[in-house]
């Protein structure tokens, strides 16, 4: 949302611009706009939004909830940082549903393999297309990698990897914004997944999931977790 359009919008019934203040605050904590250990006030969303103060406490306190915010009284809201822990946690689990998806779809006849590519190219090309978007970008990543996992025909590993969105879209934003040459890379290893999962070739596609996964890591400036190194 753009900040100066932000002010010359109607003014909304409370609840939506509590809605609106948790979607701006929200989105730039997950695209990396707002940065782990940052601190940010009411008053500033307030004004950017061109509302009062009430509707974005309301947004603190849920975001609060939520674990993207640390609040101190009459100082701001701590944007939480991504702690290495939570970053090594969400990593193994994508590597275990990835894995179980990955052999699933392999085992798949080559005409459905060739939908899931097409669908996955529907993705790549969003993300070709996105430019300084970078949460068009971050979108159209975790699409592509749900396109897989749907695929394997697992619903309640399909939900769980949906569960995990919001810490993937976080910990993807930030190592964009650490290393502004992560989103060219990630198209490529897209490509390589997507070629992998063409010729159902399951060892290909798990290399790249995982060097992808790595890739996701050391762009956060940690060592990746030998877990997602390891062959079978």
């Amino acid at each position: 949302m753009a900040v100066g359009a932000a002010a010359n919008d109607p003014a909304p019934r409370r609840g939506g611009a509590k809605l609106r203040a948790l979607e701006y605050v929200k989105d730039r904590i997950l695209t990396g706009d707002f940065r782990g250990g940052e601190l940010i006030s009411e008053g500033e969303v307030a004004a950017a939004l061109g509302m009062s103060r009430t509707p974005v406490r309301e947004a603190f306190l849920r975001l609060e909830a939520e674990g993207l915010l640390r609040l101190y009284p009459q100082r701001g809201a701590l944007v939480v940082p991504v702690s290495p822990e939570e970053v090594r946690a969400v990593m193994e689990a994508r590597l275990v549903i990835e894995h179980f998806a990955a052999r699933a779809v392999c085992r798949r006849d080559a005409t459905a393999r060739a939908e899931v590519v097409t669908a996955l190219g529907v993705q790549l090309d969003r993300q070709r297309a996105a430019g300084a978007d970078l949460r068009g970008f971050l979108d159209a990543d975790r699409a592509f990698h749900t396109v897989i996992v749907e695929a394997a025909g697992n619903p309640i590993l399909a939900d769980v990897y949906s569960s995990l969105r919001d810490r993937q879209l976080r910990m993807i934003g930030e190592s964009a914004v650490r290393d502004p040459r992560r989103t060219a890379t990630i198209v490529t290893e897209h490509e390589r997944i997507a070629a992998a999962v063409g010729h159902g070739d399951a060892d290909a596609l798990l290399d790249g999931v995982r060097a992808h996964l790595s890739g996701t890591v050391m762009a956060l400036g940690l060592s990746p977790d030998p877990t997602l190194l390891t062959a079978d």
